[in-house]
C-alpha cells in the first residue's frame, strides 16, 4: 500500500459519489426529512456505496494482478453487511432481519480465525472455551456494528469516529498490521465524503450501507487487535485498551439503551436521545460536534490510560 494507491482510492470515491447520487435521484431514493432529521436540504444516503465500491474495485484489481496486501476473504462478510445496509436504505429492513444477518456475518468472521478467545486476565479469565468464545464474539460484533450505526446521525460524526478508531488500532501496533492495506483503503475512500457531508445542498450521507460496512471493518479490527497476531506496542491490557478506543460509540449505545428501556420502549426504536442530539439542542454545529465527541472521548481515554499505567 503506497501513496499512489491512496490517491487512487480517494479519486475513485470522489468520482463515484456524485454519479451514484444522481442515480438515486433518478430513482427518487432521497433521504426523507422527518422529525428526527438533522438536515433540511435534499440528500441521499449513498456515501457508503461509493466508499465500499472504491475499496472493492481496487481490491479486485489487486486480486486480478495476483497482489494480496490483505486477506481478501474478509471482503465476503463485509460485502454481506454492505448489501443488507443498501437494502435497509431502500426498504427500511426490520431490525430482526438485520440482527439475523449480523449473526451470520459474525460467524463467518469467526470461521476466518477472528475470534475473542482470551480475556487476558479480565474478570480472572484468560483463555475461554470454544463455544463461549464464539458466542461472546458474536455479541461483541452486534454491539460494535450497531454502536457505529447509532452515532451516524449528523454530518461528519461517524466518519470522524471511524477514522479515529482505525488510526488508533494501527498506532498501537508495532509496525504495520495485517489489516493496514484494508484500513488505508477504507480511510482513503471516506475522505471525499467529508466534502459531500458538509455541502449546503445535495448532501451525501453514509446511510446504513456505509455505517454497517464500516462497523464491520471496525469489528474486524477489534477482533484482530484482541488476537495473538496483534503485537501491542505498549504494555497494557488489550481488552481494556480496546474498550477505551471504542469508548464513545459504546457509551452512546449503552446510554441510549438504558433510556429506552427506562421509558419502556424498544431499544431499537429510533429517538433523539443520542449524545449528539444533546449538543444539537445546545445549538452546536454539526462540524463542532463531529470534533467534540470523538476527540473529547479520545482525551478521556488517554487520561485513563495514563492513570492506569502510572
Amino acid at each position: 500500500m503506497n501513496l499512489q494507491t491512496l490517491f487512487i482510492v480517494i479519486g475513485l470515491s470522489t468520482f463515484m459519489a456524485p454519479l451514484i447520487q444522481k442515480l438515486f435521484f433518478r430513482l427518487n431514493k432521497i433521504d426523507l426529512i422527518n422529525q428526527r432529521s438533522s438536515h433540511s436540504v435534499k440528500a441521499t444516503r449513498t456515501g457508503g456505496v461509493s466508499s465500499f465500491l472504491s475499496i472493492f474495485l481496487l481490491s479486485l484489481l489487486w486480486y486480478i494482478n495476483g497482489i494480496e496486501p490483505y486477506d481478501f476473504s474478509i471482503l465476503v462478510p463485509i460485502s454481506m453487511m454492505f448489501i443488507i445496509g443498501v437494502y435497509d436504505d431502500f426498504y427500511n429492513a426490520n431490525f430482526k432481519l438485520k440482527f439475523f444477518i449480523q449473526i451470520i456475518v459474525a460467524k463467518m468472521i469467526i470461521d476466518q480465525g477472528l475470534v475473542i478467545d482470551n480475556f487476558y486476565g479480565v474478570l480472572g479469565f484468560d483463555e475461554i472455551p470454544r463455544i463461549a468464545a464464539q458466542l461472546f464474539t458474536i455479541f461483541v460484533f452486534l454491539v460494535i456494528v450497531n454502536s457505529i450505526n447509532f452515532i451516524d446521525g449528523i454530518d461528519g460524526l461517524a466518519l470522524t469516529e471511524v477514522f479515529k478508531i482505525i488510526l488508533l488500532f494501527e498506532f498501537f501496533h508495532s509496525g504495520n498490521s495485517n489489516l493496514f492495506a484494508l484500513g488505508s483503503l477504507t480511510l482513503g475512500s471516506l475522505i471525499p465524503l467529508y466534502f459531500y457531508n458538509f455541502k449546503s445542498k445535495n448532501k451525501i450521507f453514509l446511510g446504513d450501507a456505509g455505517s454497517l460496512f464500516l462497523g464491520t471493518v471496525v469489528a474486524v479490527y477489534t477482533f484482530y487487535f484482541l488476537g495473538p497476531d496483534y503485537a501491542l506496542s505498549i504494555p497494557f491490557n488489550k481488552p481494556l485498551l480496546s474498550i477505551l478506543i471504542l469508548l464513545y460509540p459504546l457509551t452512546d449505545l449503552l446510554r441510549v439503551f438504558i433510556i429506552r428501556i427506562k421509558n419502556k420502549t424498544s431499544p431499537f426504536r429510533p429517538d433523539n436521545n443520542h449524545l449528539h442530539h444533546l449538543l444539537l439542542n445546545k445549538e452546536f454545529s454539526h462540524f463542532k460536534i463531529s470534533i467534540i465527541l470523538p476527540f473529547g472521548f479520545l482525551i478521556l481515554s488517554s487520561v485513563i490510560v495514563f492513570l492506569v499505567k502510572s
